[in-house]
């Protein structure tokens, strides 16, 4: 099963996400629940650096080739800054909502404050 957190603040901004585990949905090379979810997963952390400007050095991030992927964003960003983070994070998390749907018995979503 694919576990994910997001984490937000007191305002109900998205501070970060965590990911781990496998969906086992079908054999490797053919899981679309492992690979829907590692595409949105990545490509969120990818739009962070490339479309809000984020420094990759300032977010804290890591990543393993067995599920796994965690990321926090910096506490320093300006107004501009998380808002364009705020939108990117959303959309991530619209994106596993939809997973979800179809294919709740193999991902789990998850909310913590921080």
């Amino acid at each position: 099963m694919i576990k994910i957190i997001i984490f937000k603040d007191r305002k109900g901004y998205i501070e970060g996400y965590k990911v781990s585990g496998h969906a086992d949905y079908d054999i490797k090379g053919k899981d679309i629940v492992c690979a829907a979810v590692s595409v949105l997963a990545q490509t969120t952390l990818i739009s962070l650096v490339e479309v809000c400007n984020v420094p990759e050095k300032k977010i804290d991030y890591s990543i393993d080739d067995k599920g796994f992927l965690n990321v926090t964003l910096p506490n320093t960003l300006d107004i501009s800054t998380r808002m364009k983070t705020e939108i990117v994070l959303k959309t991530f998390e619209i994106g596993i909502k939809s997973i979800l749907e179809s294919y709740s018995e193999y991902i789990t979503l998850k909310y913590r404050e921080v």
